[in-house]
């Protein structure tokens, strides 16, 4: 089985350096770089065009930048340490919910200028939790209300959390780290769920699949293992990429998962199959950032970002 995606459309020089971080609204591509601005680009119009700047948004970069299922809330983190909590209005245009730059960071008693205080970052699927690791491998829970919150704290073997994710049901928290450690918290419970079989190498990617059921763990290994989020079990591996994996994003449906890599290459794999089904090499330079689109029609989209600045839209070619 293959499958054959076109590109459809490159914002070329969409960022002057490096995009870190993609995120996405049913109508909005959100990007993050280098830069101190966040870019919105329509996904509604075949030319993508920018929709908004935001900016300032972190004076020197920013490292992710993730929105909730619903599009209604976004958030990021700067290489500063700060944390911003970003809300959509009726027009689709995004602006801060604190009224100081870094006010969540703040509000949170996180001390914003150590950088690494607050590295990944995940938002629940109605905006309500902030999930995120920190440089010495705590994970933190945070009420996204105005209470502001820490709903769970969680301890790790100290390594330091490189990529977290979480549940579409909002049940489960997940972490991967500097040592190969890969972890699933129990959110209702409060507790570590499963440590599960590791990786070795520094894992950069998790992705829980959208039913919740499996549970996706890549990085230097150049392995995406898939795990049984009931069990902790590992059932099974994805090989293929010759360089480090630093992205993972699953497909609507849960039958694909979408992998970027240290190369430039962007891979699309079967999970029934347990196979690569498409491959694209979109620069020979790093694609720190991958995500599937919202599904509009019958074909399937998704976006890469990475060092080469720009954003380009692949569309599964019809019959695909």
């Amino acid at each position: 089985m293959s499958k054959q995606y076109l590109t459809t459309y490159t914002i070329d020089n969409a960022h002057d350096t490096d995009i870190f971080s993609l995120a996405v609204t049913s109508s909005q591509i959100l990007s993050a770089s280098g830069s101190s601005s966040i870019k919105v680009h329509s996904t509604t119009k075949a030319d993508y065009p920018l929709g908004q700047i935001v900016t300032p948004a972190h004076k020197l970069g920013c490292h992710h930048v993730v929105t909730s299922k619903d599009g209604k809330k976004a958030a990021s983190i700067g290489f500063g340490g700060e944390a911003i909590i970003w809300s959509a209005a009726s027009d689709e245009q995004w602006t801060e919910e604190d009224g100081e730059r870094g006010g969540l960071t703040a509000a949170c008693g996180v001390d914003a200028n150590r950088a690494g205080e607050m590295w990944a970052i995940a938002l629940s699927a109605d905006g309500r939790h902030l999930a995120s690791t920190s440089s010495d491998g705590r994970l933190n829970v945070w009420d996204t209300s105005d209470a502001r919150a820490k709903s769970h704290e969680y301890e790790t073997k100290g390594s330091f959390g490189m990529c977290i994710d979480l549940s579409v049901d909002g049940l489960h928290t997940a972490t991967g780290h500097e040592n190969g450690g890969v972890y699933i918290f129990n959110n209702s419970s409060g507790r570590m769920l499963h440590s599960l079989p590791a990786l070795i190498q520094p894992v950069r990617a998790v992705a829980f699949s959208p039913g919740g059921k499996l549970l996706a763990a890549a990085g230097d290994a150049r392995v995406i293992a898939l795990y049984d989020v009931g069990s902790g079990e590992q059932i099974g591996n994805l090989t293929g990429h010759g360089a480090w994996i630093v992205s993972l994003d699953w497909s609507d449906t849960g039958e694909f998962l979408l992998s970027g890599a240290f190369d430039g290459k962007a891979k699309v794999w079967s999970i029934d199959l347990r196979t690569c089904v498409a491959t694209h090499t979109e620069t020979d330079k790093t694609l720190w950032s991958v995500k599937w689109l919202p599904k509009t029609g019958r074909n399937e989209s998704f976006a890469v970002g990475g060092a080469n600045g720009s954003i380009s839209i692949y569309r599964e070619a019809a019959g695909g």
